[in-house]
C-alpha cells in the first residue's frame, strides 16, 4: 500500500494550479473536466503518480470559495533549505506565513506557506526530520 494523493477543494482552479506549479515548482500531471457533474479534477506533483503521491485539486464549478475545515492540517514538502525555499516562494509571489526555523519543542527546521485558498503547506528541511 502507498499514499496516492491528498485532495483539497479549491475556489479558482487556474489560480491554484498556478500556485502549485509556478510557486511551488510542481507539474500539472493530469486534468479532467466532468461536465455532467460540473467539476474538474487537476492533479499536481513532483513526479510520476506511479512512484510519488500527488495533490488532487477539486474545483466544483458552482462553488467560488470554501471555508477551511478545522480537521485539515497541512500538506508537507521536503526541501533542501527551508530559508532558501521561503525566499524563492516569496520571490514567485507566494505568501510565507512562518519563516524557516526550528519547530517548537524540537529542532526540525520548518516553515509554512499558504496557497491561494488558505491551505497551509509546510516546508521541512531535509536532514532535520525527527530531530
Amino acid at each position: 500500500m502507498r499514499i496516492l494523493h491528498t485532495m483539497i477543494r479549491v475556489g479558482n482552479l487556474e489560480r491554484s494550479v498556478a500556485f502549485y506549479t509556478e510557486v511551488l515548482g510542481m507539474t500539472l500531471l493530469r486534468r479532467h473536466d466532468y461536465p455532467e457533474g460540473r467539476f474538474t479534477l487537476a492533479f499536481v506533483g513532483y513526479g510520476d503518480e506511479s512512484r510519488q503521491p500527488a495533490i488532487e485539486l477539486t474545483h466544483n464549478w458552482d462553488t467560488p470559495a470554501y471555508e477551511l475545515g478545522n480537521g485539515f492540517g497541512h500538506i508537507a514538502l521536503e526541501v533542501p533549505d527551508a530559508a532558501a525555499a521561503c525566499a524563492a516562494i516569496r520571490a514567485r509571489g507566494g505568501k510565507v506565513t512562518r519563516e524557516a526555523g526550528p519547530m517548537k519543542h524540537g529542532t526540525t527546521v520548518i516553515a509554512f506557506v499558504e496557497d491561494p485558498d488558505g491551505y497551509k503547506v509546510e516546508l521541512i528541511q531535509a536532514g532535520t526530520h525527527g530531530a
